[in-house]
């Protein structure tokens, strides 16, 4: 059986240089088994012929809003529920302005709008429009949403110019279609622990110190191993995101019981991934009544460094670190990595990024052999990425 018979995917075809590249999105989806249906802007349409697609899709391409149906289904809304999928490809930086303001003035992003199904978007542009403001922005404000990017490509564009914004390969773009839709289980007998959250230290009875975090890369780390045939215990702290239930899910508060439950579970695990953030110092005194004082002098003593303890235990099992930085990143990420015997750092810039709280994120892999950036995107994809590099060990 093909890998995506009977799933149903809508292309939406944009107007820029990169739309023959879609002739070949869509024989790779044929190729897969998928039924493909296909939505071209009217300046889509000067560039590669409906035809075409046509013939490519073996389905009538949808141009015109008002054209005059051969059924008594609306068009949009009837493409808008039956994808599995929808692409956006090549997404000019009109489209994503339109979508991500919901404007709905044409076929395309009418049906942008009805669909519930993931959306995928694959942007082409010249490098100078890609990297502006209100690129990202819309950029931002969609991927918080939950669209899915296929990040641009560095290139000679039909511009001239060279740098960011050609349209990602073709084969890039099916795979990672592909892989939203069909999950690659490439996980499958691995056990994966997953610090989340922030931990607590009491003051007293009344008051604790904690930090920022969410909890929501751990969740997404959760969600993305899970999704992948892992099975995955969450070592949880404070909070505000959403746990899948199939995770065995062991609550703490202090990072002392953190650290604790980590090291009890060394054995019973072969990956650690320490996307909590747990509080680095805890005050040396804790008062059995409330504090009431003008002037209150707080005294901290260093809290046990869970991740080092893991790294001294764990032998030839995996251990991905976390490195928020506001100052001399990558130089501290990866005497991170080397201090705590780790084999994998992700790099945070919480001065350039928003990070805690955000559903988005902007990281660098940093290894012993070196680093790699990735532009903003989804903390789900990030998980991706993360797990992707943990598996190439």
């Amino acid at each position: 059986m093909q890998k995506l018979q009977g799933k149903n995917i809508v292309i939406g075809i944009t107007g820029g240089i990169a739309v023959y590249k879609v002739c070949t999105i869509v024989r790779g989806f044929k190729k897969l088994g998928a039924n493909v249906d296909i939505i071209m802007t009217q300046h889509a349409t000067e560039f590669v012929s409906p035809l075409t697609f046509e013939t490519l899709s073996n389905r009538p391409v949808v141009t015109d809003m008002f054209a005059t149906p051969d059924h008594w289904e609306v068009e949009h809304i009837s493409l808008a529920k039956k994808a599995d999928l929808f692409l956006v490809a090549p997404a000019t930086a009109n489209i994503v302005g339109k979508y991500a303001q919901g404007i709905a003035d044409d076929m395309l992003s009418t049906t942008l709008m009805a669909t519930r199904a993931p959306v995928v978007i694959a942007p082409a542009m010249n490098t100078n429009m890609y990297h502006s403001p209100a690129f990202t922005q819309n950029v931002t404000t969609l991927v918080e949403r939950g669209v899915h990017v296929v990040t641009a490509e560095s290139g000679f564009l039909a511009c001239g110019d060279n740098g960011d914004g050609r349209l990602a390969d073709p084969q890039k773009i099916v795979d990672y279609c592909v892989d939203l839709l069909c999950p690659v289980q490439d996980m499958v007998g691995k056990r994966v622990l997953i610090t989340c959250g922030a931990t607590i230290e009491k003051l007293d009875d009344a008051r604790f110190i904690t930090n920022f975090s969410s909890g929501k890369m751990g969740s997404a780390l959760a969600d993305m191993a899970l999704a992948r045939g892992a099975s995955v215990t969450v070592v949880l702290g404070r909070h505000t995101a959403t746990i899948d239930s199939r995770c065995n899910v062991i609550n703490v508060e202090t990072t002392q019981q953190m650290h604790d439950v980590c090291l009890e579970q060394v054995e019973n695990h072969d990956i650690f991934i320490m996307a909590g953030a747990p509080c680095d110092y805890r005050p040396q005194v804790f008062s059995t009544s409330k504090i009431k004082s003008d002037n209150l002098t707080v005294n901290f003593v260093k809290n046990p460094d869970i991740a080092q303890a893991i790294g001294a235990v764990k032998g030839d099992k995996f251990l991905c670190v976390f490195s928020a930085e506001t100052d001399n990143g990558e130089q501290n990420a990866r005497a991170k990595l080397i201090k705590k015997n780790a084999d994998l750092a992700v790099l945070n810039n919480i001065k350039q990024n928003d990070v805690f709280g955000s559903d988005t994120n902007v990281v660098s892999l940093v290894t012993r052999e070196g680093i790699t950036d990735y532009l903003q995107m989804s903390k789900h994809d990030v998980a991706n990425i993360i797990l992707d590099r943990i598996l190439c060990k």
